[in-house]
């Protein structure tokens, strides 16, 4: 197989009636067998051909998780042109309207929800764009403008056709090269702006491969798909890695808006009864959250109990690859137990089927790994980048390391380079590079950046980690994000940020600042619930000014926790936990451009936007200042 065309016919022709995917109609879900999504996404290639779409055009698509996101996909690649997946979060004007643009698109596919957003941007900007209104299987009612065409009407069109497009998807076929590109990916990126990546079939093909060669996915496999699908991670895992081995995917029931999606998402895992879910640091917070939530609900003897027998099985577990050595084994029997009584109807949340999480978008916490590795679902954490396509390495059934993200996946090169792009020892961290078919082709219109990060061959990633004597590799962060002392020593924050907001109920956010100078400082997003929670058990008002410096007290202890905490202090170095910090009324989000579609922080955007509160920090009679502010914006947060 050379192609995603042709990996999609293979696996139409091996798993026919296999269900393909699984979508919510009418209150129930209901499945597209490979052999009908075939023939469903050819009659849609006819249509496109039949109003203009060729060979090399860019179509945007924008769209939640639905039947026809993968069907459109696939039929626009079959068609040999070019897919353009935009992230729905993205819901300003001058975003969409970057990508509309730099991508060179002249097709457009969205959700009915999207149309009117659609339609201003071309009437404000002149943008020419044919858009096709996904309208199938819930119609709808909409007064088609000039260059406006129903998924439907398209469908119909292709099937009066047929013969004709079988014969020019053939006659595409026979041209279509590996190098050739099928994505265009765009980034919203940590450190940078947008870029378009451009993967190809060779890219998607190669890495779908390595994938699922650390994992054993079967026929049977099933899997809803939470994460968004524009993503490398959910193309390549989600959907082509599933075709390859003739399994199903399932989408939310999106309902009429996010809000619904995500409160439709615990009902769905349980009608789906998932094998497996992919998430990230996010996601694997609020399944905890929730987890917990509902043990100390049933009352104090059932959270008595949950803690006494996670932690055994925590202990027994211990990193995964050492699992009930030693002495360990004698805890055997209790881990049983505690499964038996606990964590087997935990499980049944998520359906009572699934066996274990892929994780993957950033650095996750090791003592949430460790949760839930317990419980008896470890969560596998990968790490990669969409200029991967995206999977590097990943921890898996077979190999699983807690800390790491896993053993690199086969038929790729990969090295640990210092600052002069050589290599560096076993052990010592320096930048991953790595080289394989899975590397993209490149940036689109960005020859420089391009010829910046792929040397020979060869891709610089921009993130620093380490290999160990198991081969397993340990990332640590951004190198554009170190934090970087007075004295020149540098190190990367993920981690530490990471492990304060696991470790703290009222900490929702937190970003560490270190540009040179004598001590770390950081910004605070706090959980106003949580602390209102604190508050009313310690008694305490921040209506009651003689209260307000006792609130802010129990802010910082929570902040301090991994500098003071008898165990934690061992884990994390103090000289990079910050000394002053400053609250913050709004978090990082999407819409003040804080917060990138990946849910990662954009931290040069952060830089700017707070400066004036960095240099409050670090300026004369900053501390008392800091605390000024900080009650200040306790009282506004606690309203």
């Amino acid at each position: 197989m050379n192609t995603i065309t042709e990996l999609f016919y293979s696996s139409v022709a091996h798993f026919g009636n296999n269900p393909l995917i699984w979508e919510k109609v009418d209150g129930e879900y209901t499945a597209t067998t490979y052999s009908e999504a075939s023939v469903l996404m050819e009659h849609l290639a006819g249509g496109l051909v039949s109003i203009g779409l060729k060979p090399d055009d860019k179509v945007v698509l924008y769209s939640e998780g639905r039947t026809w996101w993968l069907l459109s996909e696939l039929a626009v690649i079959a068609c040999g042109a070019i897919s353009v997946p935009v992230s729905t979060r993205i819901e300003e004007a001058e975003e969409m309207l970057f990508r509309m643009k730099h991508s060179e698109s002249n097709y457009i596919i969205i959700s009915a929800r999207f149309i009117e957003f659609v339609r201003r941007i071309k009437a404000d900007f002149g943008q020419k764009q044919k858009v096709i209104i996904l309208d199938l299987p819930n119609p709808v009612s909409v007064d088609l403008q000039k260059d406006e065409y129903l998924l439907s009407e398209l469908v119909a069109a292709g099937t009066e056709r047929e013969a004709a497009t079988k014969a020019e998807l053939k006659k595409i076929a026979s041209s279509v090269s590996p190098d050739d590109v099928v994505n265009i990916c765009y980034t919203s990126g940590t450190t940078a702006d947008p870029k378009g990546i451009l993967l190809t079939h060779k890219n998607y093909l190669t890495n779908v491969n390595q994938s699922e060669a650390m994992f054993d996915v079967t026929p049977d496999f099933i899997t809803l798909l939470m994460l968004p699908w524009d993503h490398s991670f959910g193309h390549t895992v989600g959907l082509y890695t599933l075709i390859l081995k003739g399994a199903s995917m399932a989408a939310v029931d999106g309902g009429k808006s996010p809000m619904e999606a995500l409160r439709n998402a615990p009902i769905n895992i349980k009608e789906i009864r998932p094998y497996f879910l992919l998430s990230v640091p996010a996601l694997a917070k609020n399944f905890k959250a929730n987890i917990e939530k509902g043990i100390s609900d049933k009352g104090k003897v059932a959270a008595v109990l949950f803690s006494f027998f996670l932690n055994i099985s925590i202990r027994y577990h211990a990193d995964g690859y050492n699992k009930g050595r030693g002495l360990k084994i004698l805890l055997k029997p209790l881990v049983w137990l505690g499964d038996k009584l606990l964590f087997s109807k935990v499980r049944m949340a998520f359906g009572g089927r699934l066996r274990y999480f892929v994780g993957g978008g950033a650095l996750l916490d090791a003592d949430i790994q460790r949760f839930f590795n317990a419980i008896g679902v470890p969560m596998y954490q990968g790490y990669g980048l969409s200029e991967a396509s995206p999977v590097i390495s990943s921890n898996s059934p077979h190999v699983f390391k807690i800390g790491s993200s896993g053993k690199p996946v086969p038929m790729m090169e990969i090295f640990i380079a210092d600052e002069n792009g050589k290599p560096l020892p076993v052990g010592q961290s320096g930048e991953i590079v790595i080289k394989g078919g899975n590397v993209m082709k490149g940036y689109w219109k960005n020859d420089q950046a391009t010829q910046d990060t792929i040397v020979d061959g060869w891709l610089h990633t921009g993130d620093l980690g380490y290999l160990d004597t198991d081969g397993f590799l340990f990332v640590k962060g951004r190198y554009k994000s170190l934090l970087i002392a007075n004295d020149g020593e540098k190190y990367s924050p993920e981690l530490l940020e990471e492990a304060m907001i696991s470790h703290s109920p009222i900490i929702s956010q937190i970003y560490l600042h270190n540009n040179q100078n004598p001590f770390t400082t950081a910004l605070v997003f706090i959980n106003s619930e949580k602390l209102r929670h604190k508050l009313a058990i310690s008694v305490l008002s921040v209506a009651n000014p003689e209260h307000r410096a006792g609130i802010l007290d129990i802010v910082t202890k929570e902040l301090y926790l991994l500098r003071t905490d008898p165990v934690l202090s061992k884990q994390y170095p103090a000289r990079w936990l910050p000394s002053i910090f400053c609250i913050l009324e709004e978090g990082f989000n999407e819409k003040n451009h804080l917060l990138n579609s990946t849910m990662k922080i954009v931290r040069p955007k952060i830089e700017t936007a707070f400066s004036p509160l960095f240099e409050m920090m670090y300026g004369p009679e900053g501390k008392k200042k800091t605390e000024e502010y900080n009650i200040g914006m306790l009282e506004k947060t606690l309203k």
